[in-house]
């Protein structure tokens, strides 16, 4: 599943690759994808454009075109992938190609479960985002420490688009483990250096994901053990316990995140 780390790849590869270069067409091959506009609206409003320098917010990435007040969103749902291609090698599940002189960005996606949006302007956008809460990359420990004052669980706080925008499954686990809290625990108990043991915490997962690109499954990690059927926690060799917190498949280390 795309989580902040991943979306800020695609980031990247949209700056390196489509920015600033001609769109000499787009091709949409499976309008599923699509949220509010047609396969010709998209066509017509983007040929011959340009694409500025895109922005993220959480898991959502902000693709404004030169030349006009539109803007293009994409969200990635649980499968989905912005991919730049030179080649004629598409894939059967690239739904929208937007073509270049060079090559060719594909958004990618299997389940189709979000999409791509053209909106108007940034009237359209400021109301699409609205329900989003600050990064998680960027909000301020002070901040951070506000929105641990609701009284509600821990991991289905982090994972609220809402109040947090980029945590998903595997990075609130990840962070979880890596600060020594319990998934259970309540937000509101934590005391302030607990609240400010798991920002920074949440920064520095962060940071070395986005700069591997993904969430990565490394022995030393979390991530890398969760899938094990007889995984051990890579701090203290204890057995992983294994259930369901506000909904989700959670994994944690009984010996180092009692709760």
């Amino acid at each position: 599943m795309p989580e902040l780390p991943d979306v800020e790849g695609f980031r990247r590869t949209l700056a390196a690759h489509g920015v600033g270069k001609r769109i000499t067409g787009v091709t949409t091959l499976d309008a599923g994808v699509l949220r509010g506009v047609s396969a010709r609206r998209l066509r017509e409003a983007l040929r011959g454009r340009r694409f500025g320098e895109p922005r993220r917010l959480g898991k959502w990435l902000v693709v404004p075109v030169d030349g006009g007040p539109e803007t293009v969103v994409l969200h990635f749902g649980m499968t989905g992938s912005l991919e730049w291609s030179d080649s004629d090698d598409r894939q059967r599940h690239d739904r929208v190609i937007f073509a270049f002189d060079d090559g060719e960005l594909r958004y990618r996606d299997m389940r189709k479960l979000q999409g791509l949006r053209l909106l108007a302007d940034d009237a359209e956008l400021d109301r699409l985002l609205a329900g989003t809460g600050p990064d998680a990359l960027e909000v301020p420990r002070e901040r951070f420490r506000d929105l641990l004052g609701r009284r509600r669980g821990l991991k289905p706080l982090l994972t609220d688009q809402a109040v947090l925008a980029g945590l998903g499954n595997l990075l609130a686990d990840e962070i979880l483990w890596r600060a020594r809290i319990a998934p259970r625990a309540r937000a509101a108990d934590l005391d302030r250096a607990a609240a400010d043991r798991l920002h920074r915490e949440m920064r520095k997962v962060l940071r070395e994901a986005v700069q591997a690109g993904r969430v990565p499954p490394r022995k030393t990690w979390l991530t890398g053990r969760r899938d094990e059927p007889s995984g051990s926690c890579p701090r203290c060799g204890r057995a992983l316990a294994r259930g369901r917190v506000g909904g989700r498949g959670t994994v944690w280390c009984p010996r180092c995140q009692p709760g």
